[in-house]
């Protein structure tokens, strides 16, 4: 037995139909939600194409052979990811096992830098990828934030990969001096087919979203219970990715004497709204979009947040924030995301008609800078990427 495989108690298994023609690589449960999507209209398109994934439910919801659940072991920061680095570094040398025995025609990187990059690169150095001299073609869809920090990716990504389709439009000009092939190809949230999971009700609760790793959700939800403790006008929504999480927010739910007034919901349950406070991942844009007003509320182990206050060079958190350039979703970060703070935020959110119109110009406006441009999906990328093979 290898020293791999003792830090890694399992074999992914081989391809149910003897041959694999994509695998995807997807460690978020954002990206197993838009890898799923890509898929299932990949599929429709092509019925016969053969999908193995390191992802989640939603993928294998999708259709595609389900290799291991990367979603269960996503982690953020940098403490979380030393104290995994083990895990990981198995992990990595067990998937160059199985592309290198299974040969799929392409792999897709979705998002998840820290691993997809290193495994792209490895691709490159063993031979298997197109440019490391071999057939497989390496793919990425959403690209890092490479506009927020360490932008000298770019570079190694053009070495290693061979085609990119980004979700932002100003993604593009950040591989511009690279040769990297880069096409916007829309995001998935204003996609015609896009089942919005939150929208606008004056009337409605206000939601409480701490995010979907377990790290981040530790920090931010009892910010956001004591926010609503303090202000007692609505009932609450808290939305929540998975049973792991779930378990999570019962328990500090339970502590509160307002528990009665919460309700936990899984993520993908219609839910209407008069307000929010997010972190700053993938459902404030939901909630951007949607036109809900609220404010982003982001706590951090202090050793990350200090390490990432000196790398990262964006304005804001929030990218529908970053897309117009100005607060759509006011920012608390670390110490200044007080209970205070959030709760007149809050208030605001549901008795300010400024507010409101605001939020739904902000939001008409995001929309429009996220529109798919007319040269297709990202499913029609990846579909065209396979016939370059």
């Amino acid at each position: 037995m290898t020293s791999t495989n003792k830090l890694l108690p399992f074999r992914l298994p081989p391809p149910v139909a003897g041959k694999v023609d994509l695998l995807i690589v997807a460690g978020e449960h954002s990206g197993d939600e838009q890898a799923a999507r890509l898929v299932r209209e990949l599929r429709a398109k092509q019925p016969g194409l053969t999908v193995a994934a390191l992802g989640g439910a939603e993928l294998a919801g999708a259709g595609a052979q389900l290799l291991h659940d990367l979603t269960a072991s996503s982690v953020v920061g940098l403490v979380e990811v030393l104290k995994n680095y083990s895990f990981f570094k198995a992990l990595l040398a067990e998937t160059l096992r199985w592309i290198a025995e299974h040969r799929p025609r392409a792999v897709c990187f979705v998002d998840y830098p820290g691993l997809n990059l290193r495994l792209a690169a490895a691709l490159r150095e063993r031979g298997l990828s197109v440019k490391g001299g071999g057939k497989i073609r390496t793919l990425y869809y959403i690209s890092p934030q490479i506009w927020a920090w360490k932008a000298g990716r770019r570079f190694a990504m053009a070495r290693d990969l061979d085609a990119m389709a980004v979700i932002f439009p100003f993604e593009v000009k950040c591989y511009a001096d690279t040769t990297l092939p880069v096409e916007f190809v829309g995001h998935p949230f204003v996609a015609p087919d896009y089942l919005v999971p939150v929208n606008y009700d004056p009337a409605g609760p206000v939601l409480l979203l701490p995010g979907s790793r377990k790290q981040a959700v530790a920090r931010i939800y009892p910010a956001l219970l004591s926010a609503f403790a303090a202000f007692q006008e609505r009932n609450a929504v808290v939305l929540f990715p998975s049973q792991e999480i779930r378990a999570m927010l019962e328990h500090w739910t339970a502590s509160t004497s307002l528990a009665n007034r919460i309700e936990l919901r899984p993520i993908g349950t219609p839910t209407a709204a008069s307000g929010v406070l997010t972190s700053s991942g993938t459902m404030s844009l939901n909630c951007a979009l949607a036109g809900i007003p609220g404010a982003i509320a982001y706590r951090a182990n202090p050793i990350t947040y200090l390490f990432g206050r000196w790398l990262v060079r964006v304005p804001y958190l929030g990218i529908a924030n970053l897309l117009l350039g100005e607060p759509m979703y006011p920012e608390f970060i670390q110490g200044a995301a007080t209970p205070a703070a959030l709760a007149a935020e809050l208030k605001a959110c549901v008795g300010d008609p400024a507010r409101r119109a605001r939020t739904a110009a902000q939001a008409a406006r995001v929309r429009a800078l996220l529109s798919q441009p007319t040269g297709g999906s990202a499913a029609d990328w990846v579909e065209w990427q396979l016939k370059s093979d």
